[in-house]
């Protein structure tokens, strides 16, 4: 066994992304899903005993919250796999200790998730981000456990950076949050509620609650682990005190990466196989099969896999992406080619992702002679001829990532930092060129 980290190494700089005229058709394999495998760390480092994580991912935001729970004393060793994407995971949970400094990185699970956890730590735990993601909205959660009664010291500007004086145990009980700005405020008190002394009375309070899906994740993850959880209404949860059950648990593949993927059969007028596509999902990216299908693809079923195809052209569509806001990207990308305008809605929280995704998209497919504007919560693209030219990343992955779609139909797209794809899938520019030979990707 191991504590040394398996690190695939990424494409960094720039990259042009690869264009093709031909239809392209190919059977991908996705790594493991990065909502998933934080999710699943942050109960196994509470559990009852030592538990597996099987194919999980391994990626910057992964390798950001292996760290922060080591720092907490947590053991997490690299154990042989039987998969493609690097070793499975060992976790053995422990006292947690404090008395460090965890460096989030750009990833929003692991300073959302991490902060309740700090609270029953026995020492101060400070936390901090990569420069890019001290703007991301944090006071509802520093609120949220101040009520609970931890002490967090933040210096008055109710985000990153700042210090969590874990004192080893924290009450629980009732408390009111407003969630608006991330479903991972949600999600993070949850995962740590069982081991608070009275568990946890969560309600939000705000009139939007993003990305439900995650919220279904979450309380799915703790409820195969015994953990009991009511939802006696909308927007309010129970979760009773208890310890989590130790338990080996199989990491689906990330159905959110493979939305470029799926979108290149669409682009290309091609066929697209994803290996591994799950029956159930709490992901959302297990929406992909509806929404390629509303934009004109045909998409099916079998031996555990999904295949999508390109129909008769990619159509327009007005629709409400608050479920899976982080598909927008991708699904910007297909709508610059489609045969009328496309409206996105309920997405206006990704402004204060990674970046101001809606902004990004509309200025990126601006400067590639695209139509596009700006609405309250999310855009509108109408469907122009596009150019080759650079394509900022702005330090996020799904830019980076959509860059590429929109590439392999426009000659000459650039992205300027293709290394962004390490936060969740760093083997991205290895899939995709394996993709477009036609091989299967994996």
């Amino acid at each position: 066994m191991s504590t040394e980290r398996y690190s695939p190494s990424p494409i960094r700089g720039r990259y042009r992304a690869p264009d093709t005229g031909l239809p392209v058709r190919a059977s991908v394999t996705i790594p493991g899903s990065k909502s998933l495998t934080n999710r699943e760390l942050m109960i196994a480092a509470i559990a009852d005993g030592p538990g597996r994580l099987l194919r999980p991912l391994h990626s910057e935001d992964s390798h950001r919250m292996i760290d922060a729970l080591r720092l907490l004393g947590v053991g997490v060793e690299e154990i042989p796999s039987d998969g493609e994407f690097g070793p499975d995971l060992l976790v053995t949970p422990a006292p947690l200790t404090g008395g460090a400094t965890i460096d989030c990185g750009q990833a929003g699970t692991v300073m959302r998730f991490i902060a309740p956890l700090a609270g029953l730590a026995s020492d101060d735990v400070r936390l901090t981000a990569h420069e890019t993601a001290l703007h991301r909205p944090m006071g509802a959660l520093i609120t949220g456990l101040r009520d609970l009664g931890v002490d967090i010291d933040d210096e008055g500007t109710w985000s990153l950076p700042f210090t969590v004086r874990g004192r080893g145990r924290i009450l629980g009980g009732r408390v009111e949050i407003d969630a608006s700005d991330s479903s991972q405020f949600v999600s993070g008190l949850l995962l740590a509620a069982p081991r608070f002394d009275v568990g946890l009375h969560l309600v939000h309070t705000g009139e939007h609650l993003p990305s439900l899906p995650h919220i279904d994740m979450t309380i799915e993850s703790l409820s195969r682990r015994g953990v009991r959880i009511e939802r006696p209404a909308v927007g309010e949860w129970l979760v009773e005190a208890g310890v989590p059950r130790a338990k080996d648990v199989a990491i689906e593949p990330d159905l959110s990466n493979a939305a470029p993927f799926l979108g290149a059969a669409l682009v290309s007028s091609g066929e697209i196989t994803v290996t591994g596509w799950p029956l159930h999902s709490t992901q959302p990216g297990g929406l992909l099969p509806e929404i390629l299908h509303a934009m004109g693809a045909h998409t099916g079923r079998h031996a555990g896999a999904l295949t999508v195809k390109a129909g008769d052209g990619i159509r327009g569509l007005d629709i409400d992406l608050s479920a899976a806001s982080e598909l927008t990207p991708t699904i910007a990308g297909l709508a610059a080619f489609a045969d009328g305008p496309t409206t996105i809605r309920g997405v206006g929280h990704i402004r204060t992702h990674e970046t101001d995704r809606i902004a990004a998209l509309v200025g990126n497919l601006r400067a590639l002679g695209g139509e596009a504007e700006e609405l309250p919560d999310g855009l509108r693209i109408v469907p122009r001829p596009l150019h080759g030219g650079s394509w900022p990343a702005h330090h996020d992955h799904r830019m980076a990532t959509t860059g590429a779609l929109i590439g392999l139909r426009v000659p000459g797209v650039e992205i300027d930092d293709i290394g962004t794809t390490a936060k969740t899938l760093p083997e991205f520019t290895q899939l995709w060129e394996r993709m477009l030979e036609g091989g299967a990707a994996a």
